[in-house]
């Protein structure tokens, strides 16, 4: 049976660059999740009778949120809903299943690479019929619609056995539960040459992949290990756990250290990898060599020909604004489009639908291709798969011979996290005053060739989006850029993104902190880090 519910409104309900996001407690609050699933419903129009999917990271808090959600869609008119089993659904495979089945949209349940547990993090976005993340139309609509809300409809029928796949009925809606990972690893055997790489691996080629405990470990076991022929035990931490086994699913050299000391010791696989909480991000680690997210984006896209998915050629790249310009120099030299968006993979949507862009990267390890509407980790794993099987060298040899081919673009985050919201605010607004000023300024033997805070006009709707990260250009291609992000759930993490372009192959193995030292010096100097942060180094450096 049907039910209204009378609530009232919460104020703090405003979608980030991916979707909503809070603490575990805070989602547990009375009718919170209830508030928020209405208010996406009631922002939508021309639903009745149509499909739905949720997926679901697996996280603390994710059983619970997904039977709501069933019974909520019941209430409000939906004739169908696609749930992966267990709950469980990658970020990327539940835009698939988007795309493939016609699907209205899908309510995906996710905080991505942060934490999970009782205390930690949870998340709910809202992706439209094309797969991928509402745009700002909608998610404002969302958060305009959380303010005043006086009621929700919800089933009051039984929970649904999320552990069985098949048909059932939940009040007159059909709910399907559907192996999570079949449709996926049917559009990956699309896209790459399978063959090529089970041959590489039947050579000898050693691979380690890191699920993190989170949700790709079911897809990498599958694809990795099953199909592709992987020894048992390649992919690692491959059992989705509520809490990620107590550990941060953020695929960095932070919280991925051990992979990383692994693939730089005495007897490393040839290729290791991770992925998040979510299955949208990827580490890429050779033999002896870390490749920045804004290097694999870039090499990549150079190489992505070799794969059978993308043999006749891209039709343009786009990055987020703060990731490097080594991207840019592979488009121009393939005589194809480059798009600089804002950070969030909503901005990539209109690109991919319109045709300018097949491949999207993000310096904050989010890669991905016009295959889905989303970042997918696991995608950028099986391109670099496919790309080392058929050039046979080493990860080593490929991106050294890419920077000798485009130059290199020294680049590192610095993340200053759990800032005091005023202190990071007044940081940036000390740093759009100095704007207008900045130009024709010189710190040592840096100087600044342009500054302003990075607005987009999407070339597609003609929308607008502004105050998107502080950029400071230098003569010769280095910059900073500040922005806050808005994928954390407590205080403010302000981003510095310190990048310099060296064309000199002679300057190629320099560490990659010593080479941007005067550009880190230079940030402080303009912004006041320390001072107004109290911060005297980064949270983490990646």
């Amino acid at each position: 049976m049907i039910k209204t519910v009378t609530t009232t409104p919460y104020s703090d309900q405003k979608p980030g660059t991916s979707g909503l996001r809070k603490k575990v407690p805070h989602f547990q609050q009375k009718n919170y999740a209830e508030n928020f699933i209405q208010s996406i419903f009631d922002s939508l129009e021309d639903f009745e009778g149509k499909l739905l999917v949720i997926g679901g990271d697996g996280r603390y808090f994710n059983r619970e949120v997904i039977q709501i959600a069933i019974k909520m869609a019941a209430a409000n008119g939906f004739g169908r809903v696609m749930v992966g089993q267990g709950g469980i659904t990658s970020t990327p495979a539940a835009s698939h299943l988007i795309r493939k089945h016609g699907a209205f949209g899908g309510i995906i349940l996710s905080a991505s690479h942060n934490p999970g547990g009782p205390t930690e993090d949870f998340g709910i976005k809202y992706n439209i019929g094309n797969g991928g993340p509402a745009p700002e139309k909608i998610t404002d609509a969302i958060y305009a619609r959380t303010k005043v809300i006086d009621s929700y409809k919800i089933s009051d029928a039984d929970d649904i056995n999320l552990d069985q796949v098949g048909l059932t009925e939940l009040d007159g809606m059909q709910v399907e539960i559907v192996d999570p990972v079949a449709d996926y690893a049917e559009l990956m055997e699309t896209l790459f040459d399978f063959d090529a790489i089970r041959q590489h691996i039947a050579g000898g080629f050693r691979i380690a992949f890191d699920a993190m405990s989170a949700v790709t470990g079911p897809y990498a076991k599958e694809i990795i290990e099953r199909r592709l022929g992987a020894p048992e035990g390649s992919v690692r931490n491959f059992i989705p756990l509520p809490d990620f086994g107590h550990h941060h699913p953020d695929p960095n050299l932070v919280h991925a250290k051990h992979l990383y000391d692994e693939m730089m010791g005495p007897n490393a696989p040839d290729f290791g990898a991770a992925s998040d909480g979510d299955g949208d991000r990827n580490l890429i680690i050779g033999k002896g060599i870390f490749v920045t997210p804004s290097d694999s984006v870039a090499m990549l896209a150079a190489n992505a020909h070799l794969a059978p998915g993308y043999a006749s050629g891209l039709s343009g790249i786009a990055r987020s604004m703060p990731t490097s310009g080594a991207a840019d120099r592979v488009a121009e030299k393939l005589g194809i489009g480059i798009y600089e968006t804002p950070t969030g993979w909503k901005f990539f949507g209109n690109l991919l639908d319109e045709g300018l862009a097949t491949i999207c990267g993000e310096e904050s390890a989010g890669t991905g291709s016009n295959h889905v509407r989303e970042k997918d980790g696991l995608w950028a794993v099986l391109l670099w798969l496919n790309i080392l099987a058929v050039r046979k060298e080493s990860v080593k040899d490929i991106v050294t011979k890419h920077w000798a081919a485009f130059g290199r673009n020294y680049y590192s985050r610095h993340d200053y996290e759990e800032v005091d919201s005023d202190a990071a605010n007044g940081l940036m607004d000390n740093l759009r005053n100095q704007l207008s000023s900045l130009p024709g300024k010189s710190f040592g033997d840096l100087k600044v060739q342009a500054a302003d805070d990075f607005a987009y006009l999407d070339p597609v709707d003609q929308s607008v989006s502004k105050n998107q990260g502080i950029r400071i250009l230098f003569e010769g291609g280095s910059r900073v850029v500040f922005r806050l992000s808005g994928t954390g759930t407590s205080g403010a993490t302000l981003r510095v993104y310190i990048e310099r372009y060296e064309p000199d192959a002679s300057r190629h193995d320099l560490e990659t902190q010593s080479a941007l030292a005067d550009l880190i010096a230079v940030a402080d100097e303009i912004a006041g880090i320390k001072v107004r942060t109290g911060r005297s180094e980064p949270s983490v450096i990646t």
